[in-house]
């Protein structure tokens, strides 16, 4: 069975940075596309970053220019470099993973609170 373990959130000023990261553990075919997400309360669960199994990447309009996705092919890791937080970044943030011979897979959410 494949789980997903994510770390780095937390409570961060305005301003501030956070760095996320989920390793996959467990016997992994066919990992594909990697991304986060997050939810607010009261909102729908929004894409925030993804990355292909080739190095394309994709960010939602308002994290452009300040979030970075990477990934570790060798370690099934993907990471989330958060600059210049907003106090709109605020949510609970969760890893997703498609792997071919499973479908898709999500973390437990971590929660980034971005203070004013």
């Amino acid at each position: 069975q494949v789980q997903l373990v994510e770390s780095g959130g937390g409570l961060v000023q305005a301003g501030g940075s956070l760095r996320l990261s989920c390793a996959a553990s467990g016997s992994i075919f066919g990992l594909n596309a990697m991304g986060w997400y997050r939810q607010a309360p009261g909102k729908q669960r929004e894409l925030v970053a993804e990355i292909t199994s080739v190095g394309r990447t994709n960010y939602q309009d308002s994290v452009k220019g300040r979030f970075t996705i990477s990934r570790d092919n060798a370690k099934n890791a993907v990471s989330l470099q958060m600059d210049s937080l907003k106090p709109e970044d605020t949510a609970v943030y969760y890893c997703h993973m498609w792997i071919a011979t499973i479908g898709h897979v999500w973390g437990q959410g971590t929660q980034v609170t971005v203070s004013s």
